[in-house]
C-alpha cells in the first residue's frame, strides 16, 4: 500500500462559518449578486434561479454526475433578460458566503510525515454545487503542495460514491486497489472505497461512533503513517 487518498472537507480542514446546508445560502447569495452587479432583476426571477440551482444540489436530486459551474449557472440564469458576465455572477455568488477555512492542526504534520516516507498522496473531494475548482482550492493552499494529484468531482466529472476519481488516480500511477487507502469522514467516502475495492479509513473527529463498513476508524491523523 503506497498511495493514500484523502477527502478534504471534514478530513483535513473545515469551514468555520459554513451554513448548516448549502441550500440555506442560495437565496441570500443571489440577492447579493443582484446588488453587487446592479442587475435589474425582480424577486420572481431570482426565486426561479434559486429553484433551478436547488435542482442541481445532490441532496435535493441525487446524482453522481457532476457539472461545471458554467453549465450550472447558465441554467440558473437563463431567465435573466439583461446583460451580465457569467464569471462575475459566479464570483459574486460565492463571495457572499465569506467562508473561513480552518486546517486541522494534525493535517499538515501527518502529510509531511507521509511525504517523507515516500508515500504518494492524492485527494478526492466533492466540490459544492456550482463552485469553481480554483476557488475551492484557494481555501486550502497549504495542503496542495503535498498532493501528487488533486482530483475533484468537477475535474473527474463524477461525485462520490462513484469511484471514477479513484480509478483516475490508479490509472495515473499504475496501481491497483490493493495499493490504495482512502481516508474520509462521510459514509459516501467509505462507499467509494468499497466500490473501487480499496481499504478505507473513517476519520471520526466528532466522536460519532458510526460504522459504515470502514476497515479502520481514527479520531485524527496522528499515527496515520502506521497504517502503511
Amino acid at each position: 500500500m503506497n498511495t493514500i487518498v484523502f477527502d478534504i472537507g471534514g478530513t483535513l480542514m473545515e469551514y468555520r462559518n459554513m451554513p448548516y446546508v448549502w441550500l440555506d445560502f442560495y437565496e441570500g447569495a443571489f440577492d447579493y449578486v443582484r446588488e453587487r452587479l446592479a442587475l435589474p432583476l425582480s424577486d420572481e426571477r431570482l426565486a426561479e434561479s434559486v429553484k433551478t440551482l436547488r435542482q442541481f444540489n445532490p441532496k435535493v436530486n441525487y446524482r453522481e454526475v457532476d457539472y461545471t459551474p458554467e453549465y450550472i449557472f447558465t441554467k440558473a440564469t437563463e431567465n435573466w433578460k439583461c446583460h451580465f458576465e457569467l464569471g462575475e455572477v459566479i464570483s459574486a455568488f460565492f463571495e457572499n458566503m465569506k467562508l473561513t477555512p480552518y486546517i486541522y492542526p494534525d493535517s499538515l504534520p501527518a502529510l509531511e510525515r507521509l511525504k517523507a516516507m515516500g508515500t504518494t498522496l492524492c485527494t478526492l473531494t466533492d466540490v459544492a454545487t456550482g463552485m469553481p475548482d480554483e476557488l475551492h482550492k484557494s481555501y486550502f493552499p497549504e495542503l496542495l503542495p503535498y498532493f501528487d494529484m488533486y482530483v475533484s468531482s468537477v475535474s473527474c466529472g463524477m461525485r462520490k460514491p462513484n469511484p471514477k476519481g479513484l480509478e483516475d488516480i490508479a490509472e495515473r500511477f499504475g496501481i491497483g486497489a490493493e495499493d490504495m487507502l482512502f481516508v474520509g469522514d462521510e459514509e459516501k467516502d467509505i462507499l467509494t472505497a468499497k466500490r473501487f475495492g480499496c481499504r478505507s479509513v473513517l476519520i471520526d473527529r466528532k466522536d460519532r461512533s458510526v460504522d459504515f463498513g470502514q476497515n479502520f476508524t481514527v479520531k485524527n491523523l496522528n499515527g496515520i503513517e502506521n497504517m502503511l
